[in-house]
């Protein structure tokens, strides 16, 4: 069982103010909700106080590094002095890089699925802590949409860069195979059932 110090609340409020003015695409809630979500769940998988600062922390340098004083370099100096270098190594394995395999990819949907392709291969090879709160973020997102489309129904759809439920159904289901063959644990499993269940709802069905 993870053991919280201090470290961990200083982690939550550094989170809630790289985050303060970003907002979730589908609800419009204070996007520290998700960090606090992820968080949860890696807590409640067994996750250690590492894991639960990085998953705080999971989207800082790819969402607000453009908006820190130094930009990246000085954010991701930082979140290494506050909390540690084990830390700083999660963030920045979770953090979402441009891949080879997108350049000369023509269209924007084809350009945005070589890059979730590229992503999973990069969480998929990562250690088993990075999977985990990997799988978190994802479980917390399909969950989410799920409500979100329950309320919105299609018009979800548009809050997202392709447009496309399909992409969305697409991507998530195969961040869950790609976690169950990396055997990432309960989460992974979960995860691959909320993508049914997400499908579903949606009635849009699940590509091999």
């Amino acid at each position: 069982m993870a053991v919280l110090t201090e470290r961990f609340e200083q982690a939550m409020v550094f989170a809630a103010r790289l985050h303060a003015k970003q907002k979730r695409k589908t609800s419009g809630a204070p996007y520290v909700a998700h960090l606090l979500g992820v968080a949860a769940l890696v807590l409640e998988d067994g996750g250690n106080e590492d894991q639960a600062i990085a998953a705080l922390l999971h989207d800082s340098l790819e969402d607000q590094s453009y908006n820190y004083p130094g930009g990246a370099p000085a954010l991701a100096r930082d979140i290494g002095e506050r909390f540690g270098p084990e830390v700083l190594r999660l963030v920045e394995a979770l953090t979402e890089r441009r891949g080879a395999g997108e350049q000369g990819v023509e269209g924007k949907r084809e350009r945005w699925r070589a890059h979730k392709r590229a992503y999973i291969e990069q969480i998929r090879d990562a250690d088993p802590a990075v999977r985990r709160i990997s799988c978190a973020d994802s479980l917390y997102n399909v969950r989410t949409l799920a409500s979100d489309y329950r309320r919105l129904g299609d018009e979800v759809w548009t809050r997202f860069l392709t447009r496309n439920g399909e992409d969305q159904v697409w991507a998530y289901g195969q961040v869950a195979k790609a976690m169950i063959a990396a055997d990432a644990g309960p989460l992974a499993y979960e995860l691959d059932r909320a993508v049914d269940e997400l499908a579903a709802a949606t009635r849009i069905p699940r590509e091999p």
